[in-house]
This record gives structure tokens, sequence and C-alpha cells, in this order.
């Protein structure tokens, strides 16, 4: 009896396993498969390494280093989050709340818990958390950006976050930087992975690396030199360019204030932003450049040109006033431009015909964005031809009533310095597509003629009698062995005016100086732009302030490449008659 009856229960036992296993195998056998699976599989990220933006030279002006992520199994984790929670906090600096709601994740066996941590650092970390008797912590390649030159072209590069870039080159072209992540699935067993189990993976795809035009070192010093002149101007900031005259190629673009791109939380958040782009403002008298070039072009006008020129010139409700005390003067045109004479300028102006200044500004690219590689670039403003008047144009004549960025200025300018053809700036060697599709650089930059190669030749001419010692008025930019032409400004910055409602736009009381340029004067072989925005000291213009800057940046650029000092004495064009 107690054989039958055992027998009888081994059966029924039997029968129970014979039951489950057509359940399983038979029945619904993925499903179990699958949850068998999910139980015991992990699924991570292999992040992509993120492209590193260079110099013309191939210099780093960001890069990414071996670094490492450090992540966490939530079932081994969570019996102790709050603890580990705090203690990652402490050394890695990231947010508690958000630690401790991944290391309780449920269903998951993976989960980020800081990323681009330095190696060093996140191993002296798990090696601290396994001494504490943390489990369920471990680390994954997950590289580090760096930017060897730390405030070096910060404004033009922009800088990477945690899991994004913010502003500059790292924003615009994250596509291409960043590449595309790849996955690995493989199983694991009590929390580590089966040496022979099953694995899958996809690979990551690097990100492309960005070659800019940008020289390094002479960004180096261009920051330091335009730094310097803000400091001592006592201004509210600055911002220089140093552009190849022939190839549009910009090779240093300074914003001051700036910041440290491996440390921007160190920094406002308005001196993370390229002004140089960002930032308009009336050009002033360096606009007289364009406006007499372009009225040359039109066959009004020539260098020799004779005007008589009052102190002051009333029109309609504005009275021109110049920037010395005259009586009534004779002055040539290179006269008007050398002494920078506002009511010279707008007497040679009225020869155009309706509508024909305006059309020049547009060729030389005002009102327009350069496009020359960044992001939240302004328009400026040229007033919109059903706007444009009389008065309006007398006040553009001279720099007034119209707003650029320096970009736009520098390329304009440029156009002179490259015998009447325009070229588009550009920041980027090759081609590049941004973010939002669009194509920039070198190889598709394009240019376009817009005064004939004799009006350049002869503002050319006018512009070296601005550096003259007894008839110009920046005889500070001058460069020793080279012939320089260049142009001062000096304009009214526009602020706000009245509280409320009666808030409205005015002058400030405060100026932009500047001095744009370029040398040898007869072959241009670079152009630079400077403008310091409300110095505060006594006397400061675009002569005395602004030309300086200019006299060491075209100095430096032009011993650095080689251009070697010209025999030729200046031209002594007559300024009055």
């Amino acid at each position: 009896m107690r054989l039958r009856v055992g027998f009888v229960l081994i059966a029924m036992v039997l029968s129970l396993f014979g039951a489950r296993l057509v359940q399983l195998q038979g029945l619904d056998p993925e499903q179990y498969a699958e949850m068998a699976a999910a139980e015991g599989t992990v699924e991570v990220v292999l992040p992509a390494e993120r492209g590193d933006i260079l110099d013309r030279n191939g210099q780093p002006l960001a890069a990414s280093i071996d670094g490492l992520m450090v992540v966490g199994d939530p079932k081994q984790t969570e019996d102790k989050a709050a603890e580990i929670a705090r203690f990652l906090a402490q050394r890695l600096d990231v947010d508690y709340f958000t630690v401790l709601k991944r290391l309780r994740a449920k269903d998951s066996r993976f989960e980020y818990l800081a990323r681009h941590v330095p190696s060093t650092l996140a191993n002296d970390v798990l090696q601290e958390a396994e001494d504490r008797g943390f489990k369920g912590l471990s680390t994954r390649r997950d590289a580090v950006r760096t930017y060897p030159g730390h405030d070096v072209a910060a404004n033009l590069v922009g800088f990477m976050g945690t899991d994004k870039p913010y502003g500059g080159l790292e924003e615009i072209f994250n596509k291409a930087l960043s590449g595309k992540d790849g996955k690995e699935r493989y199983e694991v067993g009590a929390g580590n992975r089966i040496p022979l189990g099953n694995s899958t993976e996809i690979p990551a795809v690097d990100g492309q690396d960005l070659h800019t035009t940008i020289d390094r070192d002479l960004q180096w010093y261009t920051q330091r030199v335009l730094r310097q002149a803000v400091e001592q101007a006592r201004a509210l900031s600055g911002v220089a360019i140093v552009m190849d005259s022939r190839t549009g190629e910009v090779l240093a673009l300074a914003d001051d204030p700036t910041f440290d791109a491996d440390n921007p939380g160190a920094s406002p958040v308005r001196d993370r932003r390229a002004r140089s782009l960002n930032l308009s403002y009336e050009p002033g008298s360096v606009e007289k450049v364009l406006t007499l070039s372009a009225l040359i072009d039109a066959g009004q006008v020539n260098a020799r040109t004779k005007l008589l020129v009052p102190g002051e010139l009333h029109r309609e409700d504005r009275v021109i006033h110049d920037h010395w005390e005259h009586g009534l003067i004779k002055l040539t045109l290179a006269g008007v431009l050398a002494k920078s004479s506002n009511v010279g300028t707008v007497l040679a102006a009225d020869r155009f015909a309706p509508g024909q200044l305006r059309s020049y500004l547009t060729r030389f690219g005002l009102g327009q964005p350069t496009n020359v590689g960044l992001g939240a670039e302004s328009r400026g403003n040229l007033p919109d031809p059903s706007v444009w008047n009389d008065q309006i144009e007398d006040r553009i004549d001279f720099g007034q009533s119209l707003s650029v960025n320096a970009m736009q200025m520098a390329a304009a300018v440029n156009t002179i310095a490259n015998h009447g053809v325009r070229v588009d700036p550009t920041l980027i060697q090759g081609e590049a597509r941004r973010d939002d599709g669009m194509e920039i650089g070198t190889d598709v930059s394009t240019e376009r003629r817009v005064v004939s190669k004799e009006a350049a030749r002869q503002m050319t001419l006018m512009m070296e009698r601005t550096v003259d010692p007894e008839d110009g008025v920046a005889p500070l930019a001058q460069v020793p062995g080279y012939v320089v032409a260049g142009k001062t400004g000096t304009a009214q910055r526009v602020g706000t005016c009245g509280t409320g409602a009666s808030e409205h736009s005015c002058y400030d009381g405060t100026n932009t100086v500047s001095f744009a340029g370029f040398a040898p004067a007869q072959n241009p072989r670079f152009t630079v732009y400077v403008v310091i925005q409300a110095p505060k000291v006594a006397g400061a213009g675009g002569g005395a302030t602004a030309g300086p800057v200019f006299s060491k940046l075209m100095g430096y650029a032009l011993q650095r490449y080689g251009v070697a000092p010209i025999n030729k004495v200046q031209t002594r064009l007559p300024v009055e008659w």
C-alpha cells in the first residue's frame, strides 16, 4: 500500500512538471522567452565621440579627451539608493533627487548617473563607493569636452553642457560634430555580464571634425590687445576682426569681455555671446567709405572733386555739424574723408539719384546676414524704401539712422580692399552643413562686384590720407614699414529714455568708436576692424582709441604671415583747394 501511495504521489508531481513544461514550451514559448531575456539582458548606449573644432593649422579649439560615465543597476542599488545618491551628489556635483530617482527605477538594469566625468575622478569615485559597500555602480567610455585655449575663441566656439551644446559652432554644427551613438545588448547573470552569452552591437559613428579659418595664435593675440584697449578706455565692450582681404576668411574674431569655455558658469550670460554678430549699432563715419566709393562708382565725383563746406548744414528740422568747429572751408573729396566731415559728405551725396545709395549699400551687404558660420546673427537695420526719405538719407550718408553688426561692416570695407569685389566672409574651411541645412564655408562662398576697380582704387588713395599725421584724424593707426588705408568711426549709441508708457529709443550719451582699414594699401593682404563700445575716458574716438588697436593687430598679422614691408611713400592727394 505504501508503495502504491508513493507511486501515485510521484505521478502527480511529474504531471505538474509536465503540464508546466507544456505551458512553457508549447502554449506560449515566445512570451516566456522574452520575459527571461528581459530579466537577464542589458542594453547600453555606446556614445559617439564628438568631432574636434580645429583652427586653420589643425590646432584644437575644442577637443574630446578620455572620460567616463557613471552608471547604475537599479536592481542592485535600490536598497541603498538614498546613501548612494548623497555620495554621488557630493563627489560628482550631480543633482541628488535626479540620481535618487534613477537608482530606484523599476524594470531597469541600466541608468545614467553622471556623464562626461574625467577618467581619474570617475575611477576614484567607483573605488570609494566599493570601499563603502555600495553595489551596482560601474563606468562606461564617455569622452569629456575640453577647450585647450580656455577663453581663446570661446565666443565663437561656444561650449558643451552635460547633454547639449550652448552657442557658437558647438550648437550650430551640433549634428555634424555629434555623430551617431551606437548600442549594445548583452546577457547578464547575478549583475555581471555572462562572458559567452548572447550579445549584439551597433557601433557608434563618431562626429566629424570642423575645420575653421581661425588662426589660434592670432586669435589669442587679438583678444589680449582688445582686452587691454577695453580696460584702458573703461569701455563697455569691444570687438576686433582680422580678415584675409582676398578670400574673406576670418583669421581672428575677438569679443571682450569673454569667458572660459572650460568654466562658462563663472561668467555672466551676456559675455558668452558673439557681439561681433549679435550686437547691432550705428557705424558712424566708417560708413563714409561706402557712401563716397559708391558716389565715385556712379560717376558723380572723384577724389579731387572740390567742395565748399560750411560749419553747419541746415536740413529741414535738423542741423548737421562736423566734429570740429570751422567756418566755410574748401575741401576736396579726399579731404572730406581724411578729416571725416559730415557736412562735406552730405553735400557730395546730394548727387545720388533717388534710391541709388540704398541700392549700393544693399550690394555691400548691409541689412542682411553675412551667414559667416554662426547663428543668431543680427541683420542690422537698413531702412525700407517705404520709409526712406531725404532726412534719413542725409544721416545714413555719414553712418547714422542705420545699424550694422561688426562682421557686416568688416566685409563691406573689405570690398574696397578686394578692388571693389565683395567676398562672403567665412569661418569654415572647405564646406560644412549647419543644423538648419545651410551649406557654408570657403568652398561655397560667393563674390560679387559692388564698385569698379577704379572707384576702389580712388577710395584706397583717399583712405591713406586718414592716417596722415598732418591732414588725417588717425595717425596712431599707422603701421611702421607699411602704407595703411583706413577710416575712423564715432557714433552715438542708441539706448532707452523715459519710463513706463513714455519709454522710447534715444541716444544715451555714450559713443561707439571704431577703426576699419587694410594693408598694404595698394596690394591688401589683411582687413582689420576694431569697435569699442561706450569708452569713458576723455578724448576717446575712433582714431585715438581704436586706431592703436588696429595698428598692433595689423602689424602682428603682416609679420606673422611674412608680408614684406613695401617701400612706398604714402599718397599725397590734396585735401584742400
